[in-house]
């Protein structure tokens, strides 16, 4: 049993959203989906029948959704890293996640439709950063949004 789930609380979208992240991600599933019965939705001011919580997996990590309402919302603060092998991962996952309605920011961050941020962190990125030559690291600390292995890999042996 996993013993810290994070926990994320949506307007009315917690269905549509781990259905969502559920199609974008390997080994991923919809859980148990509980639902306004007449007396919660009176007292929430929600539809009956609607979902009020929608458990998740992603890649083996637990998640619940929470139709709370408009009341909070997302921030930077909190954001989901997605490792990658490859610059064709990088594609595939910053696309999807930035589809429909999400946005890109710098050095690999983005939000998704929802507003939920994520960092699509290739994993050379971590080495070439963590280089023992600090000025191998210091050029490949560039601004750029979607991460771009070769450009990093340029940047790291000074010809970018």
């Amino acid at each position: 049993m996993q013993k810290i789930t994070p926990f994320l609380w949506f307007d009315d979208q917690a269905e549509e959203a781990a259905n969502f992240y559920a199609s974008i991600f390997k080994n991923s599933k919809v859980g148990k989906i509980t639902r306004y019965e007449e007396e919660s939705a009176r007292a929430t001011g929600r539809p009956a029948g609607t979902a009020m919580t929608v458990e998740f997996e992603i890649e083996g990590q637990k998640f619940v959704g929470l139709n709370g309402g408009p009341h909070l919302k997302f921030t930077e603060a909190v954001s989901f890293v997605v490792s990658c092998e490859t610059q064709e991962e990088v594609d595939y996952f910053w696309n999807k996640l930035t589809a429909d309605g999400g946005s890109e920011s710098q050095c690999a961050w983005l939000k998704d439709k929802y507003g939920l941020s994520w960092q699509i962190v290739p994993t050379v990125l971590i080495e070439l950063l963590q280089d023992k030559d600090a000025a191998k690291s210091r050029r490949v600390m560039m601004a750029m949004k979607k991460i771009d292995i070769a450009t990093l890999k340029r940047a790291a042996e000074g010809w970018a």
